[in-house]
């Protein structure tokens, strides 16, 4: 009996319990919209489910409602300017999306429409299997698979899976995509990841409500919260730099981050490179000055743990060039830099 087999109702158990308790979230067009024959904007399902790559929905829906505000259409979004766009994406992170997403309107602009099936839809900028899935379900009813964490931790339990997640996702995409039914697969894509977010948390599960808890082989073992089976973690590499705030009268230097690599294209503090090794004492300092430390902070990425030494200077006179701008008008610098900018507002004048 292929597993599908065993989980031939799940589909229908699945959807009636969505329809009751679908997440009102502000991309969506919800399961009575779509009852009535409504259709998603292609435009705001992509945007959405690229923010939401990595980012949790609490902390995207803000950044969602200023684009659609700002950019309502992929035409607008395709015309804006570069650093317009990274600046209102500051606090995302993962800043290589927001190069993709400015990419990919561009592309859309230009052929006049997103095109509907997961397999063109993976040619764009910055969308891979999962995004592709989604859009395709989502925005065009296509019977697509769209797994994302959510999904992959509702399957290892139902299955038990034993290996590390990344064994498992193969298995798992295949598992879903047998499921997908042909008359509602946005409503099923939308409902699988709805209970992984709501009911099947990656702690303390909530079985008892669990439309789906008499067929989970994590339940029925005892312990379901063991799953996903995790691998052996791996210590981060780290790496050490200075970061400074020059400062002008009420004026402080930024500068803008070349386009490619880590942070590419977004405002920044002035400093050192990133090293290994802590860089020397000045390194990478925008001006001579009478530099004074004023703080240290730490920042995790993807690859590394990061800390920088923070120092602040006062000059008056004439000024280094650079990009000027006003200390209570200061926007859209990454978390990193946001950090360090914040010592400023506490440390005060510099000695």
């Amino acid at each position: 009996m292929k597993l599908t087999d065993a989980f031939a109702d799940l589909p229908e158990r699945l959807l009636d319990w969505y329809d009751q308790h679908a997440r009102d979230l502000p991309w969506r067009i919800g399961p009575a919209a779509r009852a009535r024959g409504v259709k998603p904007d292609p435009y705001r399902v992509w945007l959405a489910e690229i923010m939401l790559q990595q980012t949790t929905v609490t902390h995207a829906s803000k950044y969602y409602q200023n684009f659609t505000g700002r950019w309502p259409t992929v035409e607008a979004l395709a015309a804006a300017r570069d650093e317009d766009v990274m600046a209102a994406w500051a606090g995302l992170g993962y800043y290589a999306r927001a190069r993709n997403l400015l990419k990919c309107a561009r592309r859309v602009a230009a052929d006049g429409q997103f095109p509907e099936t997961a397999k063109s839809l993976q040619e764009l900028p910055g969308i891979g299997p999962y995004t592709s899935g989604a859009i395709a379900a989502l925005a065009f009813g296509a019977r697509a698979a769209a797994v994302d964490g959510n999904v992959e931790r509702v399957f290892a339990r139902l299955c038990a899976l034993k290996r590390p997640m990344k064994d498992e996702k193969p298995f798992i995409r295949r598992t879903v995509q047998g499921l997908v039914p042909g008359d509602r697969p946005a409503e099923f894509a939308e409902a699988l990841m709805d209970l992984g977010a709501t009911i099947c948390t990656p702690k303390r599960p909530n079985c008892l409500i669990c439309p789906l808890t008499d067929m989970c082989a994590a339940r029925a073992e005892g312990d379901p919260e063991i799953y996903p089976i995790k691998a052996a973690k791996t210590a981060k590499p780290t790496r050490a730099g200075h970061v400074y705030l020059l400062v002008h009268g009420s004026d402080i230097l930024l500068e803008r981050r070349p386009e490619t690599g880590l942070l590419g294209g977004m405002l920044a503090l002035p400093g050192s490179d990133w090293t290994e090794s802590p860089p020397a004492p000045g390194a990478g300092a925008p001006a001579p000055a009478e530099w004074s430390p004023i703080g240290i902070v730490t920042h995790v990425f993807t690859h590394f743990a990061l800390t920088l030494q923070v120092a602040q200077a006062e000059i008056s006179g004439p000024r280094p060039e650079g990009l000027w701008t006003a200390i209570d008008a200061v926007d859209g610098l990454p978390s990193v830099f946001k950090k360090a900018f914040k010592l400023l507002q506490s440390a005060g004048p510099a000695a």
